[in-house]
């Protein structure tokens, strides 16, 4: 049978050759990172909308891992009253993820102003026990979502 094909006939059969392999490929890609990993633990602490689905959870556990979504502080207040409560919050999501703020690894800090700075820190200094995480910090472009003055996010061990 003699098929008459054109440059975007061509293109068009190359790309669906190339979704099928990806999608053989990404599904055994997929299915080989998840028995090695495991599955993960149930999410707690899910942030939801008005959808069905939520958003994004509050923390999630791999293997020994919990890795806590950030948190704001969405109320009038200063940058010292915002770390603090933040702290406060992470503390709250690790104690129900079974770990607690000595056991963080890593603290990623994202600052609304970078001029804030020294004052997140008087606040956040000691909250992590004697040997604090490893930890970056970073003003964010156009602010924190929510009016936040600081966000957190971490990663500690149960």
């Amino acid at each position: 049978m003699y098929m008459k094909t054109t440059t975007n006939g061509r293109r068009s059969l190359l790309k669906k050759i190339a979704a099928s392999a990806t999608g053989i490929f990404g599904m055994s890609f997929l299915a080989k990172a998840e028995a090695q990993m495991g599955t993960p633990e149930k999410q707690v602490g899910n942030i939801t909308t008005d959808q069905e689905i939520p958003l994004f959870s509050g923390h999630t556990k791999q293997g020994n891992l919990v890795f806590v979504a950030g948190k704001g502080a969405h109320f009038k207040g200063d940058v010292a009253a915002h770390t603090k409560h933040v702290l406060d919050e992470l503390e709250k999501e690790l104690k129900s993820a079974g770990s607690s703020m000595e056991k963080v690894l890593k603290v990623n800090v994202y600052l609304a102003d970078l001029a804030d700075y020294d004052k997140m820190n008087e606040a956040y200094r000691g909250r992590f026990g004697k040997k604090p995480p490893v930890r970056t910090t970073v003003a964010t472009y156009g602010g924190v979502p929510g009016d936040s003055l600081v966000e957190m996010d971490c990663i500690a061990y149960v």
